[in-house]
């Protein structure tokens, strides 16, 4: 076994050779590697160590020698100590670079696909504000509530108001909801003794109708002076369509809990998708970035490339946003999720819609699967959209048994999908295209849509 012979704040030098998939700068010395956050490929860096494992270690960017001609100025340094931007030091085009080499090489390393051809990542004419989701921590500092996000690998509170990549009326939201909090003495969420009133402050904006839903994360079933609190909320924040109390009174990092008072207006806001409308509630999945979702979901349409006669599998739902697009141009759509209020507004949204030939269900995928097949289900078309931890085995068998023409896979993890992908592959598949789209600019994180046909 090698001598490791680093040790903890040594300072060395040496050159940038490559980017994690985290976004972090590869510095070897020795053949044993540094992971630097901030620093870039062809950058010669002074480094200081602050880890050192058996196989790599961490270190801090002390200073560059020579910038790579692909690094910018930084927009806010906090978004990098929060980690919610960063890749802000890189240029954007250089981060759709990135992406596209990210997913190729997933494809390659664990897909074991030969030469294959990854597509330019689409990106966002301007990649900021486009967030329309926030969910903020509310935590005592200096015997002050406040609002802002942990510092990373801690749950140290950084008060931030200006978040940059959310849509401005969300961060005004926050602020504004603060603010209204601090007037009535509400005692923030302590994790230590599990104690005080409120955890999170949770805002969902409708990125065409403008509509807010504010959802107070509560340690209480009850909040103190929650009337005025509510009253404040619609009079000093415009465009607030729904305030709902959400209780969570569990240990652990689960954001929402399953309870939900309507304090005010309805229980969902409303917004658009490929001109359909959406019924959106507070626990109900809907794509955090509606313009990149809209163009994520146009190439899954082309990939699916429907003449009207198919039977379609839409797997992982959600509230129905591919489901009912598919289903304006196939015969008939069968839809699986595991979270029963999606479903609930699925059936809402397809409703307010007109489209009657979808059918929703509720359950985990690998059950409802072989469910629909043992109902002599046949499916031309299977169209599935996982979660980060990819397919499940027992269903991506039974999917192979089913022989669909074609495969659609729309991923937020080009290393779980690569990994099933070549699964389908063995089975007769063949790896079509593969498109990124990036929906999280300033991050690591992309997204793809890959087409297999038999």
């Amino acid at each position: 076994m090698k001598q490791i012979k680093f040790n903890k704040n040594d300072e060395l030098q040496g050159t940038v050779v490559d980017l994690t998939h985290e976004g972090s700068g590869v510095v070897k010395i020795d053949d044993y590697p540094f992971f630097v956050e901030g620093a870039l490929p062809g950058e010669d860096v002074t480094i200081k160590v602050m880890k050192v494992g058996k196989t790599f270690g961490f270190a801090r960017l002390v200073s560059v020698q020579n910038e790579s001609p692909d690094r910018v100025a930084e927009k806010d340094i906090v978004g990098r100590q929060i980690g919610t931007m960063t890749l802000q030091h890189l240029s954007y085009p250089a981060q759709l670079k990135f992406k596209q080499h990210l997913v190729e090489s997933a494809f390659e390393r664990l897909g074991k696909f030969k030469g294959v051809k990854v597509a330019e990542t689409v990106g966002m004419e301007v990649p900021y504000e486009y967030r329309n989701k926030a969910q903020i921590p509310v935590r005592n500092v200096n015997g002050m509530l406040e609002t802002g996000f942990f510092r990373k690998n801690s749950h140290q509170l950084v008060p931030v108001e200006n978040f940059y990549i959310q849509h401005k009326a969300i961060d005004a939201a926050i602020v504004k909801v603060r603010d209204i909090l601090r007037k009535y003495d509400i005692v923030p969420y302590n994790e230590r003794n599990h104690n005080g009133e409120i955890r999170h402050i949770v805002v969902k904006r409708g990125h065409y109708t403008g509509q807010l839903m504010i959802i107070l994360v509560t340690n209480k079933k009850r909040l103190q002076n929650i009337e005025s609190i509510t009253h404040d909320i619609v009079n000093e924040i415009e465009n607030v369509e729904s305030v709902v109390l959400n209780f969570n009174n569990q240990e652990g990092n689960v954001i929402l809990g399953r309870n939900n008072t309507v304090l005010h207006g309805t229980p969902y806001y409303t917004d658009k998708m490929l001109g359909l409308e959406f019924r959106v509630s507070p626990n109900s999945f809907f794509q955090v970035n509606t313009p990149q979702a809209e163009a994520l979901y146009q190439l899954a349409l082309e990939a699916a490339d429907l003449n009207g006669t198919e039977t379609v599998l839409d797997a992982y739902c959600g509230i129905g946003t591919i489901s009912l697009a598919l289903a304006q141009q196939a015969k008939q759509v069968y839809a699986m999720e595991i979270v029963h209020e999606s479903i609930k507004m699925a059936k809402q949204n397809a409703k307010m819609n007109g489209i009657d030939n979808v059918h929703f269900e509720t359950g985990a995928a690998d059950e409802i699967l072989p469910k629909w097949s043992e109902e002599g289900v046949k499916f031309d078309v299977a169209v599935v959209d996982p979660p980060r931890k990819g397919l499940d085995d027992d269903f991506i068998q039974t999917l192979i048994a089913q022989n669909p023409k074609k495969i659609v896979y729309v991923s937020c993890n080009p290393s779980t999908c690569a990994r099933d992908c070549r699964k389908f592959a063995d089975a007769g598949y063949k790896l079509e295209t593969v498109k990124p789209v990036d929906l999280f600019p300033q991050t690591p994180h992309v997204e793809c849509v890959v087409r297999l046909t038999k």
